[in-house]
C-alpha cells in the first residue's frame, strides 16, 4: 500500500505524539514547512518535509511506513550494480525507466523523492521529461537530478547535475542532502 504524501496537522500530531495545537504552531513559526489549502486555515504537511523534521528533531521516525528515500532512475542503460547496491543499503527503494513515457508513469505511481535523469545522450529530450513532470501538482516536489547534460541545456530545468562518470558515493551524498532538506 502507497503510503500518503501529504498529511493534515492531526495526522503529525498522532505520528510526533503531539496536540494538533503544537504542530500548527510549528508550521506558524516555520520550524515544519507545508502549505495551507486555498480559501481554508487548513494546513497540509508534505511527507518528505515532515521526516525531515521528524529527524532534524530527533523524534523517532517508526510512525512512518517507511523512511526509506524513493528514487527513480531514469537511463536507458544505469550504470552496472547502481540500483542493486542502492536498494541493498535499505535507505532506499529504487525503481528504473528507459524512456520519458516510462519515466512519467512510473514517477506518478512511485512518488520518488529524487529522480537521477541521464541527460548525457539526448539532453533536449531529459528536459522535455522533466518539465513533463514538474508539470504534474503531485510531482511538483520532486528533486531531478540531470547526470550529464551540459550546462546549456535546460539551465533553469533541473533541480541539480552531477558529472559523468560519477561514483555511487557522489549520488548518494546529493540524494541524501535532497531528501534532508
Amino acid at each position: 500500500m502507497q503510503q500518503k504524501e501529504v498529511l493534515t496537522t492531526g495526522e503529525v500530531a498522532k505520528l510526533c505524539h503531539v496536540a494538533p495545537r503544537t504542530v500548527s504552531k510549528w508550521f506558524d513559526t516555520g520550524k515544519l514547512r507545508g502549505y495551507r489549502i486555498p480559501g481554508s486555515r487548513d494546513r497540509r504537511i508534505p511527507r518528505r518535509q515532515l521526516l525531515s523534521f521528524m529527524r532534524a528533531y530527533g523524534i523517532p521516525t517508526e510512525g512512518l511506513q517507511d523512511d526509506r528515500s524513493r528514487v527513480l532512475i531514469v537511463d536507458p542503460a544505469p550504470p552496472e550494480g547502481l540500483t542493486e547496491a542502492m536498494n541493498a543499503s535499505q535507505r532506499y527503494e529504487v525503481k528504473t525507466a528507459t524512456n520519458g513515457f516510462e519515466a512519467g508513469l512510473t514517477a506518478r505511481q512511485f512518488h520518488p523523492h529524487a529522480i537521477v535523469l541521464d541527460a548525457s545522450e539526448d539532453p533536449q529530450e531529459a528536459a522535455i521529461i522533466c518539465r513533463n513532470i514538474k508539470s504534474d501538482e503531485s510531482l511538483r516536489d520532486v528533486e531531478v537530478i540531470a547526470v550529464g547534460a551540459p550546462a546549456s541545456v535546460g539551465s533553469n530545468t533541473f533541480d541539480h547535475r552531477l558529472s559523468k562518470p560519477y561514483s555511487l558515493s557522489e549520488l548518494v551524498r546529493l540524494i541524501d542532502a535532497i531528501v534532508s532538506d
